[in-house]
């Protein structure tokens, strides 16, 4: 691209020169001729009229008395009735530039000078003309190779840009070239990698939160499946595969919960639920995992409390809770619900040394872990938390109070009496 910027502008550099140069040489040409041969009759007339002036005055006229006018380059023949004709100066060889008077008294003055004299002047005027020429060239290539360098340059770090797109790594370089057009191209590029950043750090997380999520679901089935192998009770059999079942129903609402909340956090389908059934269903769950441990979970507080939200987004965000006292708690796990306000409140408590001061309200972040643990249980249980309209938060660190915030009354729709009127 360089070389065709380069050759595009000496191209058109060099025929300006061609047209502007030859019409330039030809016009000087035209001019110096013209001007020498003025020149020769001018000195013709002023010669003639000396003449003239000694003729009347009764003066001798001869070659010394006329001499001076004379330019050195110049030759002059005076004729004159009568008389042998002066000449003054050398005559010139070659051809010539003539010119031809008469005088008043009868006389002739012919001035001649040498068309050399002209061809030199020419010369000098298309050296002058060439060296200009030559001039421009130069200027014209430094010129191209700067503009080629200033337009190239951009589109090769535009290229590299699209590259390191392609190639994974979405870092906007939030580079301009002061051109445009380019940086139009540059931040439609920047625009791009920001998007892609976002995407990849969106599958990134829905990653994590996948496998944080389903690990818990897939390991109760793993139990409850094994409890089935080790049993030849039919009654111990079919209540431990409706468990199972609704393990598995668990698992498709955590993988659809998961997907939704990719495409759109704020997409709920919050309903009125009844808060005891799925505080109860934790309880099931989870109690074999406490008893292996030689731990309790129980639960008490206000019952038949009715919540809005989805039972499916509050049983993962009580698993989260649980599966935390489980892991980096102690003594028994306590799920106490109470009303606060227009608010439905379930703490989830245990005896354990709580979370670390320096901790704090950090521990919601992602990657923030005060055990070795993931970091991201936390995080996602209040992410699902805040998509139901509800909240999740550390009421105290030690013992730890986690509290679930839940509203009472679903949300208000707007009618057709409450959207605006278009006219």
């Amino acid at each position: 691209m360089r070389r065709r910027l380069i050759q595009s502008t000496l191209a058109v550099v060099l025929v300006v020169i061609a047209v502007f140069g030859i019409s330039l040489v030809i016009v000087e040409t035209r001019t110096i001729s013209n001007s020498a041969q003025e020149r020769v009759e001018s000195e013709a007339v002023r010669l003639a009229s000396i003449v003239d002036s000694r003729l009347l005055a009764a003066e001798k006229v001869n070659a010394d008395a006329l001499r001076n006018p004379v330019s050195k380059e110049q030759y002059a023949v005076i004729r004159m009735p009568g008389q042998a004709p002066i000449e003054i100066g050398t005559k010139p060889q070659g051809d010539v530039i003539r010119a031809t008077q008469r005088g008043e008294e009868g006389e002739s003055v012919t001035v001649e000078e040498p068309r050399s004299a002209v061809t030199r002047e020419v010369g000098r005027t298309l050296l002058i003309i060439g060296l200009v020429a030559l001039l421009a060239v130069i200027a014209a290539v430094l010129l191209a190779v700067r503009q080629a360098n200033r337009l190239a340059s951009p589109l090769t770090d535009l290229a590299e840009t699209a590259e390191r797109l392609g190639s994974g790594d979405p870092r906007p370089r939030h580079k301009r070239y002061g051109v445009p057009e380019l940086d139009r191209v540059a931040d439609v590029l920047d625009s791009s990698a920001e998007r892609i950043g976002r995407m990849l750090t969106a599958e990134r997380r829905l990653a994590a939160d996948a496998s944080h999520q389903l690990r818990t679901p897939l390991t109760a089935l793993s139990m409850r499946l094994e409890e089935i192998t080790l049993t030849d009770d039919p009654d111990i059999v079919k209540e431990e595969a409706n468990v199972a079942l609704t393990q598995v129903e668990r698992l498709t609402d955590v993988v659809e919960r998961l997907l939704t909340n990719s495409r759109d956090p704020r997409t709920g389908s919050a309903v009125t639920f009844d808060l005891d059934e799925v505080i109860q269903q934790q309880l099931a769950e989870w109690r074999p995992a406490y008893r292996s441990a030689g731990r309790a979970i129980v639960s008490s507080g206000k019952r038949h409390l009715q919540a809005v939200g989805t039972p499916g987004a509050v049983a993962q965000v009580l698993a989260a809770l649980i599966e935390n006292s489980l892991m980096h708690g102690g003594g028994t796990v306590a799920l106490r619900t109470r009303v606060t306000g227009n608010q439905a409140v379930v703490e989830v408590t245990d005896e354990g040394p709580g979370v670390p001061a320096d901790l704090g309200a950090r521990i919601f972040e992602r990657t923030i872990s005060g055990r070795n643990s993931t970091g991201i249980g936390l995080a996602v249980a209040r992410d699902l938390a805040e998509a139901d309209g509800g909240r999740l938060e550390l009421l105290q660190a030690q013992p730890p109070v986690f509290g679930l915030f839940l509203s009472r009354t679903p949300p208000a729709r707007k009618t057709e009496e409450d959207l605006p009127m278009v006219r």
